[in-house]
């Protein structure tokens, strides 16, 4: 006799993306998918105990899997001030100042997410002067939305003077703006990383967040954090509601080897992922490295102009090919930052050139400026494309993109379509910027350009099945299939009925392992 469910839903669309059918109910048991199909098949898996749960005509897919992202730095936008919805400096100061008189025993006062980008076409980088007008007497910090620049007041400044790498500090007639970048930012991230206790309260908020966003998994980057230990002490506690891979910053290749940690190792809800660096830095901070340059780089008398105006390198070349020599010794999968398709093709010449980068799934998160030639390369090399989906809300014209790129790169940045086409592995993921799967599913599918832009069941399988395969989890997520882990996402609307307001799109229940993390229905 066929043992009967956990749990079953019902009455619903259930898109499996195993193939292209519509389902109307699921069957749950011991955190697995056991059966798929018409209500009255799956009705026969119900027993005394089985909870039953009526979707009420509900889109049901596979749980997304968000594959670039900083946890961490979530849960600070939810700990501390969140500057990511302020439409003004005004507005953005303002939070940091209710931020330091809400929470005065705090040592620092901590925003992050701005983006002056989206205050107006001419908006700078918040100064030192602005924020010392927040506090004069505790440091602050203010983390832009691509965390490659960290504006700080006077006390932070001092405070950190001996750590900041002066090269990575602007400066306006002689005196320090309080704008740090790249190195120098990293320096202050390693500062006000969270110890243990607080780390546990911020990756608690982050991921609650996560799971009601219907994120069942994630990727996460980390650094010099304590991150990876509070997971597992999240997951023995049987308090992590959602599967995290961890991608380790290069610094700790050594000490994984040493202790035998490799990549894939781990239990079903914690697992070592790849060794993570970087080429270059970010647009909005004018860093990533540009084979021309930028739009509005101030003119110059050199014919192709100085190294500033094409961007920086993070890693130095040399460096990064010496590092990913080391890691895929060690059999590491490795995923290297690169945005600029200058940074592009240095990294994909030093990954194409290992010995099994098809096996290995070496990826390059963002590849945001590719050209063909770099997708057909990719293509043979089996690299996969981490790409942002999210990032076209910078692609209009007149916006963040089209002021570094001019038109013509900003319609040539983040083809997606190109992509899939080229027969790329396309793996989707926010950098939290924000993280919410359904605005990027939504930027995708009404990207400007045609290049740019996928069907909704493309834009879908990124966040699913294809960060799946990039994570090496394809026989277990990414699928709503007899034997695969029972990780899904229940929708109030359907995305294929309003493909133009996907984002407005509510979740409804999502569910991990069978069990439901999250259930808004009725809220």
């Amino acid at each position: 006799m066929t043992e009967a469910a956990d749990i079953v839903l019902t009455n619903a669309a259930v898109h499996a993306l195993s193939d292209d059918a519509v389902y109307e109910a699921i069957a749950i048991r011991d955190g697995e998918i056991v059966r798929v199909g018409k209500r009255y098949e799956v009705a026969f898996l119900e027993g005394v105990e089985t909870e039953t749960i009526d979707c009420e005509g509900r889109v049901v897919l596979p749980g997304f899997i968000d594959a670039h992202t900083h946890m961490e730095q979530l849960g600070q936008h939810l700990v501390h001030a969140d500057l990511s919805s302020a439409e003004s400096r005004e507005a953005c100061l303002e939070l940091l100042a209710d931020q330091a008189e809400r929470d005065p025993d705090r040592e620092w006062v901590l925003g992050f997410g701005y983006d002056e980008s989206e205050w107006g076409a001419d908006a700078e980088r918040l100064t030192r002067d602005e924020l010392d007008g927040v506090s004069e007497n505790r440091p602050v910090a203010a983390l832009r939305v691509d965390l490659h620049t960290i504006s700080l007041n006077s006390v932070a400044l001092e405070r950190l003077r001996d750590e900041l790498p002066e090269e990575d500090l602007l400066y306006e007639g002689g005196e320090p703006t309080g704008i740090a970048v790249e190195d120098a930012a990293e320096a202050v991230r390693r500062t006000i990383t969270a110890d243990r206790d607080e780390m546990r309260e911020v990756l608690e908020a982050a991921t609650t967040r996560a799971v009601e966003l219907g994120v069942t998994c994630v990727h996460d980057k980390v650094r010099d954090s304590v991150a990876p230990r509070v997971y597992r002490d999240l997951a023995a506690d049987g308090d992590l509601p959602l599967r995290v891979r961890i991608d380790y910053w290069s610094d700790h290749l050594e000490a994984l080897t040493e202790v035998g940690l490799g990549t894939n190792d781990g239990d079903g809800f914690v697992r070592t992922g790849a060794i993570k660096s970087f080429s270059d830095g970010s647009l909005g901070s004018r860093t990533a490295k540009l084979s021309e340059p930028y739009a509005d780089a101030e003119a110059q008398d050199a014919d192709d102009g100085p190294e500033d105006e094409r961007g920086q390198w993070v890693v130095d070349p040399d460096d990064l090919a010496s590092l990913v020599e080391r890691a895929t010794a060690e059999e590491f999968q490795v995923c290297v930052h690169a945005i600029g398709d200058e940074a592009i093709e240095e990294t994909l010449a030093t990954l194409e050139s290992t010995p099994d980068p098809a096996g290995s799934r070496h990826r390059i998160e963002h590849v945001e400026l590719a050209t063909d030639d770099h997708l057909e390369r990719m293509a043979e090399a089996g690299i996969v494309a981490s790409m942002q989906p999210n990032f076209h809300r910078w692609a209009d014209e007149g916006g963040l993109y089209d002021r570094r790129l001019g038109d013509e790169r900003r319609r040539n940045s983040n083809r997606f379509r190109d992509v899939l086409e080229a027969d790329v592995p396309l793996a989707f993921g926010s950098d939290c910027m924000p993280l919410d799967p359904l605005l990027g599913i939504h930027y995708a599918v009404n990207a400007p350009t045609e290049a740019q832009r996928l069907t909704v069941t493309e834009a879908i399988e990124a966040y699913t099945r294809g960060a799946a395969y990039a994570g090496f989890d394809e026989d277990r997520l990414g699928t709503l299939e007899p034997g695969t882990c029972a990780d899904l996402v229940v929708l109030e609307d359907s995305p294929w009925e309003r493909p133009d307001r996907i984002d407005d799109i509510d979740v409804a229940m999502t569910v991990v392992d069978g069990t439901v993390v999250f259930d808004g229905r009725g809220e």
